[in-house]
């Protein structure tokens, strides 16, 4: 695959298509594609159980999650073959060499195995509803094998556009305008499909991260395992000074357009009992707050530059958590109480079809939702440990991104 990793020549482009490409491989932008139709599929997927209960193999939302796995295995699955029989060594020195006599990119690879795991979780989820019936969970064994498959596919795209941008190079004929439009363009795409690999990952922790739930410490301990690590750790293999602050934008709008666009569209209940007859797709999951201590972390990184990744991981991760807190709590409680937020725009009015929308504690708090304050303090600061620890993990991570070239 190393078209995915490599610069063909100049020859093999007319100036026409180099202009719209940038001499970026079309592999490239497919994979990035298959990424976004495996988001979408997946967020439709749950709205859709939420909404009119039992679906076939071969719904629509499973479909698009199909198309997805298959559009990043076959056509990384292809550049592995070319490379491998038929690419020129300067190819083959680009890419990682393995079984013998293959040849393939570290993101080729990844988007390869994801596929083979989503695939082949379809038919184990299919005879999972006919054996067991209906689930609303997200982890149940079969959607297990998908979600490591769907994730896998959304770090190879990152990681194929990762070792094109990380390389720099140059190419025969662009003028030097051309060659930064090029860089800029994979920087683009990088934070993309980072931006869906966030929101991915959100959705399969979403059943933890519910609104409800924002007054008790457990929310802010899977938030500090989840944001800090893919935030920090993406927002320093983009190389651009506002990294974080970028990509939270872009999860943020992936998850909006999604819902607002999809809750447009008619659906109805198919299975009973029908305690609330929905006629519309439901909106799922307002995004969390992380672009505004994104922000503040971009705005302060430069004061760190220079410092040991320690001390960074120390500022940031305690900047992060401080501010993610203070904001999440009260927007986590705007959104769950309040009148203002059960609208089109936020979404809180979405219920599940088998339950009673007449429930004393559909907008407010259950006792058990409302911590202590001497046992939230404790898990606050059990929190704060684990934002620090990904924190650092996260910069590790992004430092060893920025050197991935194959």
């Amino acid at each position: 695959m190393s078209s995915l990793a490599s610069i063909p020549e100049a020859r093999e482009f007319s100036p026409s298509r180099t202009s719209v490409l940038l001499s970026i491989p079309l592999y490239v932008y497919i994979c990035v594609f298959a990424s976004l139709n495996i988001f979408v599929g997946v967020l439709w997927d749950i709205s859709w159980h939420m909404t009119i209960g039992r679906d076939g193999l071969f719904s629509a939302p499973h479909v698009l999650m199909y198309l997805g796995s298959v559009f990043a295995g076959t056509f990384a699955g292809y550049q592995c073959l070319k490379t491998s029989f038929w690419g020129t060594p300067q190819e083959k020195s680009k890419s990682v060499h393995f079984w013998g006599f293959f040849y393939s990119s570290l993101g080729g690879l990844f988007c390869i195995w994801g596929s083979m795991a989503a695939i082949t979780s379809a038919p184990f989820d299919d005879w999972w509803h006919a054996a067991y019936g209906l689930d609303v969970e997200i982890f149940t064994p079969p959607h297990t094998v998908l979600l490591m498959g769907l994730i896998t596919i959304q770090l190879g795209a990152m990681f194929v556009v990762m070792s094109m941008l990380n390389r720099a190079e140059v190419i025969p004929g662009f003028t030097a305008e051309q060659n930064e439009s090029r860089t800029q363009r994979l920087r683009l795409l990088f934070m993309i499909s980072a931006g869906l690999l966030i929101s991915l990952v959100h959705l399969f922790t979403s059943e933890f991260l519910s609104n409800s739930s924002g007054h008790r410490s457990f929310y802010y301990q899977i938030s500090a395992f989840v944001f800090p690590l893919l935030l920090f750790s993406t927002g320093r293999a983009s190389g651009h000074r506002w990294g974080r602050t970028i990509i939270s934008g872009l999860y943020m709008s992936f998850m909006l357009v999604t819902n607002w666009i999809m809750q447009q569209f008619h659906a109805e209940p198919l299975l009973g009992p029908i305690l609330n007859p929905v006629d519309h797709f439901q909106f799922y999951g307002f995004p969390v707050l992380v672009i505004v201590p994104s922000f503040v972390c971009d705005w302060i990184s430069p004061r760190l530059k220079g410092r040991n990744d320690w001390i960074q991981a120390l500022v940031l991760g305690l900047l992060f958590s401080l501010v993610y807190f203070v904001t999440q709590w009260y927007a986590t409680e705007f959104l769950f109480t309040s009148p203002l937020a059960r609208n089109k725009i936020f979404g809180s009015y979405t219920w599940y079809f088998g339950s009673d929308p007449n429930w004393e504690f559909r907008y407010a708090y259950r006792p058990r939702s409302i911590q202590k304050v001497s046992d939230l303090i404790k898990g606050l600061g059990i929190a704060l440990v684990v934002a620090l620890a990904t924190t650092r993990l996260a910069l590790l991570w992004g430092k060893w991104m920025q050197r991935v070239v194959r």
